[in-house]
């Protein structure tokens, strides 16, 4: 180590070593944003945080959580927020939206548009708002012009005359109330749910509506205020195991619980995946066909011996009012050490209705598996609540409150 080299536990080193990752693995595309990560001290906005978790690529760092311990305000992983940074195509003197606050994305934000930009950052959460005017002044940006209130308005009182450059959504939305608030050539990155998945769009404008690019998986806090949208949830065996689902009937939780403990009903479907094979379209598959689609999961401290789901955090599951059947996985056995390890794709049933949701859930895999687990995935577009859009052949339309988003495969 010279004179010149940082420490090996310093902010400046993990920081460089947080860029050269970023780089490595293509999140970090621009050399404008490279500089933005390069400039801006992580650290100093999640101040309670050890620097190794700040400066892991990967990792989100949790500032707030609410009574029942529930992540409220983060700050998002460095892998995503370069990757939407990139989506949104910043430049100098561009005019930027931020919704959802904390302060470190709207640093980089104002690194890239530089002072003849403008970057307004908006959130509902006072002790949100107030570390972030606080970090933002202390490392160099008070021209970002940081605002309390509720996004699904406030963010319209600041707009500029023309509409901003770009907008940028930090938390998990459910709908999307600010395209109108777009320059015509703008883009907006925003991850919104539906039917209980969350992807990161970036939308671009089509006429009176919005193409969604690259759909990105991806996790966010949810947002508050009058943009809040309830799925319904049935937590169960004290929560070690919960269901979720974004409407239709009311879920009858004394039944599910008792479904939960009950016979079982198991299926496989003879399709398989390896380990980093991607599959994450065969949940896009489902929701487009399945009203009953919804999420799983379980307490990864508890709920172990109750199910064995395909995946740790979210786990496909099609859901009635007193059953739900959720996709599990088993190993292969392998010939020899020279074979690759797979995994095979599976389907378990409760409650009285499990024999036939089960075999619903596994036919949705064998489908997917069939026609569309080579396809590049569906087509997404936006557009106004009050438009006439035709239900695809293949697919599936989302109402919300001032859109609607479509799902068509083609």
């Amino acid at each position: 180590m010279t004179a010149d080299t940082p420490p090996l536990e310093s902010p400046d080193r993990l920081r460089a070593d947080m860029v050269a990752t970023l780089i490595e693995q293509g999140s970090i595309t621009s050399p404008e944003v490279e500089a933005a990560f390069v400039a801006v001290p992580r650290e100093k906005f999640a101040p309670e945080a050890a620097l190794s978790a700040v400066y892991s690529a990967q990792d989100v760092v949790v500032t707030k959580r609410d009574a029942a311990g529930k992540a409220t305000s983060s700050v998002s992983a460095p892998w995503l927020q370069a990757e939407m940074l990139e989506a949104a195509r910043l430049f100098r003197g561009a005019k930027v939206l931020e919704i959802g606050s904390g302060g470190y994305n709207a640093a980089l934000i104002a690194e890239i548009v530089g002072e003849e930009g403008l970057v307004v950052t908006v959130d509902i959460d006072p002790f949100v708002i107030e570390r972030a005017a606080r970090f933002l002044a202390e490392t160099g940006y008070p021209q970002v012009k940081v605002v309390l209130g509720d996004a699904e308005h406030a963010a319209e009182e600041h707009a500029p005359e023309r509409g901003y450059d770009a907008i940028l959504v930090t938390v998990g939305a459910w709908d999307c109330p600010w395209g109108h608030l777009l320059t015509q050539a703008g883009r907006m990155v925003i991850p919104l749910r539906f039917s209980t998945i969350t992807r990161a769009f970036t939308f671009v404008r089509d006429g009176d509506r919005f193409v969604g690019l690259d759909p990105t998986v991806c996790g966010f806090v949810t947002i508050q205020g009058a943009g809040a949208y309830l799925d319904q949830e049935a937590a169960l065996a004290d929560g070690a195991v919960t269901l979720t689902i974004e409407s239709g009937p009311r879920l009858d939780v004394a039944a599910l619980e008792q479904a939960l403990t009950g016979e079982r009903a198991e299926l496989w479907t003879g399709v398989t995946a390896a380990i980093g094979e991607p599959f994450d379209s065969m949940h896009l598959w489902i929701a487009s066909v399945d009203d009953r689609f919804g999420m799983i999961w379980r307490d990864p401290d508890r709920g172990g011996d109750l199910v064995n789901l395909a995946m740790r955090w979210y786990c496909p599951v099609l859901i009635s009012p007193h059953s739900f059947a959720y996709l599990t996985l088993r190993e292969i056995p392998r010939g020899n050490d020279a074979e690759e390890r797979r995994w095979e794709f599976g389907v378990i049933g409760h409650g009285r209705g499990r024999a036939e949701l089960a075999r619903r859930l596994h036919d949705h895999v064998l489908v997917w598996d069939r026609e569309w687990r080579a396809h590049p995935g569906p087509d997404f577009t936006l557009h106004p609540a009050d438009a006439a859009v035709p239900t695809p052949a293949v697919g599936r339309v989302f109402p919300k409150r001032h859109t609607q988003l479509v799902m068509a495969w083609m």
